[in-house]
């Protein structure tokens, strides 16, 4: 039996939907993609290998990343949410998405990114990476809180 539908997103794009629901704790989706260098991965987006507007790179804690444009599954559609109601468990170098709480069938799987860049003061560098969860707890960015560098 299906778990998963990938659709149309009301926060971006595409994104992830429960066909069930998942409990709390519940393993969900494994993130699948080529495992390569962030200088590889960033090479990729620059000239535009990728789906047009979306980055699909996962950083893992050995500072390689999965890229999920190449190799990828249905994770590479989990879009960032302040309030995530799933989170992601490195385990061996591979990525797991797990329920955070328990999921409703037809709720969308989200994921607060936690992404970290270089200058996050920058203005255009905000406008970036704007989030569009509409939460009531919405930071207004998908960037990294001060204890947070998932994705």
């Amino acid at each position: 039996m299906r778990r998963l539908s990938v659709r149309r997103s009301p926060i971006h794009g595409k994104g992830v939907f429960a066909l069930c629901t998942l409990a709390a704790g519940e393993r969900i989706i494994e993130y699948k993609g080529e495992v390569t260098s962030w200088r590889r991965a960033a090479k990729r987006i620059v000239q535009g290998s990728g789906e047009y507007g979306h980055t699909f790179v996962f950083g893992l804690s050995d500072g390689r990343v999965i890229d999920g444009s190449i190799g990828g599954n249905s994770a590479r559609w989990l879009n960032h949410a302040c309030s995530a109601n799933c989170e992601a468990v490195e385990v061996d170098g591979r990525v797991f998405i797990e329920a955070a709480v328990d999921i409703q069938c037809g709720e969308e799987l989200l994921i607060s990114y936690g992404l970290c860049v270089d200058d996050p003061e920058d203005e255009e560098t905000r406008r970036q990476y704007v989030c569009r969860c509409g939460s009531p707890a919405c930071r207004g960015t998908m960037l990294a809180v001060a204890d947070e560098a998932l994705v």
